[in-house]
């Protein structure tokens, strides 16, 4: 060691002398550590992040999020495609990437008219089942579900999208062979199969009046028939100009008010004009020019309004954090959102919190600082 010592240049001295006694530098604080004791704050994984493909949007999502979703492998025709066979493979991937990296899984979702198995609904000939068994059907898909993550899943999304705008009930195949039904049956099954798991509701534009006061409706219905309901998930597909904030924070407080906690689900905010519909206008030149202005990157005059927009939801959340307990964002970096190629195919879009090369968006980094201090 010592002839060594002899031989290196002053300046290697010095740097290994350095590198000996410099300690590491600090690591900046993960997202989820900016809301700590407020929410938690999740992410829908596709199968990619699931299974390591997609490594840098798997990364994100352990180091960045301490909550995550399914975003579609534990649906219906995913999980159970056909009566008598399920499908475990990716759900139970989903299941050992959270465990290994600890984090609060969400189940996504129990009974939802879109995604469902074709086979749900008919008989080997093909008519319509009767209602006893479309009962034995959800009873059976759900015990199987729920009951093989019982202890590892912390909640269910148990019914989804089940009401529309006027407050009327979704005619779905579950509404039109059960009635309404068909909701309290799936929480009760679900209670059974787990009984320590928490159950939601889940819908999208619940800042709208009539489905909000349906949901609060449904919500105390439970409740009073001795059925367990945890939350209402709240899910937050918007755009710069929708919702309305004051209706959305209405809808918050309406939903608390049944002594249920308030989640925002799915969250994405798109940043490029809002569809407009009209005969044939989709298929059109200067619509599609329209509804995709930003194909390449978005300017910088766009993303500060994102970015405010973004910022003045994030405030909202905040400020009710009391009865907020999750904010789950629908995805991991705008490269992956299901927003891109909606509604028309090669439209970008740039709803999520981080971007295509899987940095954050620079309004995180007010939170960032103040988790910091």
């Amino acid at each position: 060691m010592n002839s060594l010592i002899k031989i290196l240049p002053l300046a290697a001295m010095i740097s290994l002398a350095a590198c000996a006694t410099k300690s590491p530098e600090p690591e900046s604080p993960a997202l989820k550590d900016a809301f700590e004791g407020k929410f938690l704050l999740g992410a829908a994984l596709n199968l990619d992040q699931i299974t390591g493909k997609d490594s840098l949007g798997a990364e994100v999502a352990r180091r960045h999020f301490n909550s995550i979703v399914a975003e579609n492998v534990m649906k219906c025709e995913e999980i159970h495609p056909e009566r008598d066979r399920y499908d475990w493979t990716a759900a139970d991937a989903f299941v050992k990437f959270g465990e290994e990296n600890g984090q609060h899984m969400v189940g996504h979702c129990l009974i939802w008219h879109s995604q469902c198995a074709p086979w749900f609904f008919v008989d080997e000939n093909g008519d319509q089942v009767s209602a006893d068994t479309l009962k034995q059907r959800m009873r059976d898909h759900i015990h199987a579900v729920v009951g093989r993550y019982k202890g590892k899943i912390k909640g269910w999304d148990v019914v989804n999208e089940s009401i529309v705008e006027d407050g009327s009930y979704r005619k779905s195949k579950f509404y039109e062979i059960l009635g309404d039904e068909f909701i309290p049956l799936a929480f009760e099954y679900a209670h059974e199969a787990d009984p320590d798991a928490e159950l939601y509701l889940n819908d999208y534009g619940m800042n709208v009046a009539g489905r909000r006061d349906a949901y609060v409706r449904l919500a105390r219905s439970l409740k009073e028939r001795g059925l367990r309901i945890d939350a209402i998930g709240m899910q937050g597909h918007m755009g710069m100009d929708y919702p309305d904030l004051s209706e959305f924070e209405a809808s918050i407080d309406s939903f608390a008010s049944t002594g249920c906690k308030v989640m925002i689900t799915e969250f994405d905010v798109s940043a490029l004009p809002s569809p407009h519909w009209g005969a044939n206008i989709s298929d059109t030149e200067a619509y599609r020019k329209e509804m995709n202005p930003y194909p390449e990157a978005l300017p910088d005059s766009a993303m500060q309004a994102w970015s405010a927009r973004m910022d003045s939801l994030f405030t909202l959340f905040d400020k009710h954090s009391d009865d907020i307990t999750r904010v789950t964002v629908w995805g991991i970096s705008d490269k992956g959102s299901w927003k891109n190629d909606f509604p028309m195919r090669g439209r970008t879009d740039y709803p999520l919190l981080f971007d295509r090369d899987y940095k954050m968006k620079p309004f995180l980094e007010k939170y960032l600082t103040a988790a910091s201090k």
